[in-house]
């Protein structure tokens, strides 16, 4: 018998290792309980199956990690609810929210920063609108910003996501996702998981504690890093732009600065070199340090390109509009000394 007053029959359902997971992620992220899953993508499907139903709204960004997109597409056609996708930012998912058409049922769905151009949502003016709307339901994934920059429940969320494969567990060995919510929903969430099978394993369950027992200093060190490597790449001749909120003339700096908890920024650079596509992959080839893949958050340096990774199944049209270049570049920053990590961008921007 589980704390959750659950019988226990098989490791799918509950293992002690993976409880003791969820009570850390619940303290995290400041809810009353969480429960964690075998990928971020099973995650995010469980809790969509749980908050989804025919004939309700779902309003998302134009912008997030494609495969999301990609899911709630599918899911739509099957189940009967219409998914809107807006311009990620406040203005126009309040729009949304307040152009109902007379659907009463409404789910949101933000990632705090979009991925692959990192424009912050203000979730303040998001969740007034949410708060004043008894039938609205606010999911938010935490992965690009941590609990170190920003809890979501503060804002009025109801349930938290995460990719334990990036910064939580921390060093690209896990693959593991989590939801953070009240008890009342992670009760019902319990039952979903259990019957999906999306449940992550205990040895993974263990990587992931291990992990978040130097969160803090891992994230912090990575995030001054990436501030340092946005200022170099602004300042480099052969780069046409750098997408950073960190950045002081970056659009959403000022947004950053009214809801992250502290003056760190994550630790995802988006930048775009000044050659053509064919001249991308020279570059890629001549790092040293950074290696060429499309994850985040562990202590090597990653890098990929957006329209090719995170973006793939955005339309060009709507990358386009959004700024993604089939040239941009997503630079996820480790703990490698910043000196060699600007070195080896350097070093491989002269080739091109």
């Amino acid at each position: 018998m589980s704390d959750r007053g659950k019988v226990i029959k098989y490791a799918r359902e509950e293992t002690p290792t993976v409880r003791a997971l969820e009570r850390v992620i619940a303290s995290l992220e400041g809810y009353e309980d969480a429960l964690v899953f075998s990928s971020g993508m099973a995650s995010i499907s469980t809790i969509m199956l749980r908050v989804l139903e025919p004939g309700c709204r779902l309003i998302v960004p134009l912008e997030m990690y494609s495969t999301t997109l990609q899911l709630l597409e599918s899911l739509s056609r099957k189940m009967g609810f219409d998914v809107i996708k807006v311009w990620p930012s406040a203005d126009a998912v309040i729009d949304a929210l307040e152009d109902d058409g007379g659907v009463t049922r409404t789910v949101v769905f933000l990632e705090v920063m979009s991925n692959p151009t990192l424009k912050v949502i203000d979730l303040e003016r998001v969740s007034r609108v949410v708060r004043d709307r008894g039938d609205t339901t606010l999911v938010v994934d935490n992965t690009f910003t941590t609990p170190i920059l920003l809890r979501p429940k503060d804002y009025g969320a109801s349930a938290t996501i995460h990719s334990l494969t990036k910064y939580l567990a921390g060093h690209n060995d896990v693959v593991g996702g989590a939801v953070a919510a009240s008890s009342t929903v992670i009760q019902d969430l319990w039952e979903w998981r259990r019957m999906l099978g999306t449940a992550m394993q205990p040895f993974e369950a263990y990587l992931t504690i291990r992990g978040i027992k130097t969160l803090r200093v891992r994230f912090i060190k990575q995030c001054e890093s990436a501030r340092a490597v946005a200022e170099y790449l602004l300042d480099h001749p052969k780069v046409e732009d750098v997408m950073y909120p960190g950045l002081p003339s970056n659009p959403y700096h000022s947004i950053a600065n009214k809801i992250f908890r502290t003056r760190l920024y994550g630790a995802v650079i988006s930048f775009v070199p000044q050659c053509g596509r064919d001249s991308i992959i020279r570059f890629l080839k001549e790092l040293k340090v950074i290696t060429p893949s499309p994850s985040l958050g562990g202590p090597e340096s990653l890098i990929s390109i957006a329209s090719a990774s995170a973006a793939k199944y955005i339309p060009p049209d709507v990358r386009e509009e959004l700024g993604i270049k089939d040239t941009l570049l997503r630079l996820s920053v480790g703990l490698e000394d910043v000196n060699d990590l600007m070195e080896d961008l350097g070093r491989a921007l002269a080739k091109i």
